[in-house]
């Protein structure tokens, strides 16, 4: 009787080695450069800021951070942040899904456009602005000394950053699943909610981080068109450059960590998000 050949079982995956947990001569090295360079670059900058800001005690920083002007700027720039923040996490994603679900005639172009905040210098940034709504506006639009005009600044600098982050996600996206979740009657608002939105919240949540320390740090695009009006229109880095200008170092170290607390303390939070929204998805 023939018997029935026999199937050869599949190959066995070898297991993959376990990480001693210690890095090699080459990894090491580079460990070493890099928190050199980062020490450099970063650490040592902050940590001097620091230092002046609170080489005189803390009644003097206290006193500095508590100015009514300084804290009129600290508002204004934060709140200006936090609001360019979250319109660029709705629209800044919304430009990437139509870069990456739609074609459309002009589409380079718009690729093109979208990253010349990252190419413009600043101040040539104010120039520009100014040139489209200052007081010789072709659409008769002045937006010189108000706080729309910081706001249309800092919107024009910080658009890529949500862009360019949510649109290499939704290209490597799968469509696998929203077309099964359409073929199973679900509707596009809830494809998106519950497949699209917990895929890209996570590079949502970077760019958005982007934008707001570009906006909050911003000095070049507005100091133009803010016109530095104290009270209304006169933003933390242009405050901080006229005490630098009077000598006031330490006021101007002072309000600069200030700052850069709030700065840390919403990525921080803003990163949280990401790691958590990663972990859902």
């Amino acid at each position: 009787m023939a018997t029935a050949p026999e199937i050869p079982a599949p190959p066995r995956r070898r297991p993959r080695p376990v990480s001693s947990g210690r890095l090699s001569a080459a990894s090491g090295l580079g460990l070493g450069v890099g928190m050199l360079w980062l020490s450099l670059i970063v650490l040592l900058p902050i940590a001097s800021i620091v230092v002046v800001a609170l080489q005189s005690g803390f009644g003097p920083f206290r006193e500095a951070v508590t100015d009514s002007e300084a804290l009129d700027t600290i508002k204004l720039s934060v709140g200006a942040a936090v609001l360019v923040t979250v319109i660029n996490a709705v629209l800044g994603t919304l430009v990437a899904w139509v870069l990456v679900r739609d074609s459309f005639p002009g589409k380079r172009i718009v690729e093109v456009i979208i990253d010349i905040p990252f190419a413009l210098p600043t101040i040539v940034a104010g120039l520009v602005l100014i040139s489209l709504y200052g007081p010789q506006s072709p659409f008769g639009i002045d937006l010189v000394g108000t706080r729309r005009g910081i706001f249309v600044a800092l919107l024009f600098v910080t658009l890529p950053f949500v862009v360019r982050s949510v649109q290499p996600v939704l290209i490597d996206m799968e469509r696998d699943v929203e077309e099964a979740a359409a073929s199973l009657g679900a509707s596009g608002f809830t494809i998106f909610r519950r497949i699209v939105l917990p895929t890209i919240a996570p590079a949502m949540l970077a760019g958005s981080a982007l934008a707001f320390a570009r906006a909050l740090g911003e000095f070049g695009s507005v100091i133009l068109i803010s016109a530095n009006l104290i009270g209304k229109t006169e933003v933390s880095s242009a405050y901080m450059l006229k005490l630098i200008e009077q000598n006031d170092t330490t006021g101007a170290a002072a309000v600069a960590t200030l700052l850069l607390v709030v700065a840390v303390i919403v990525l921080v939070l803003l990163d949280s998000l990401q790691r958590l929204a990663a972990r859902r998805d």
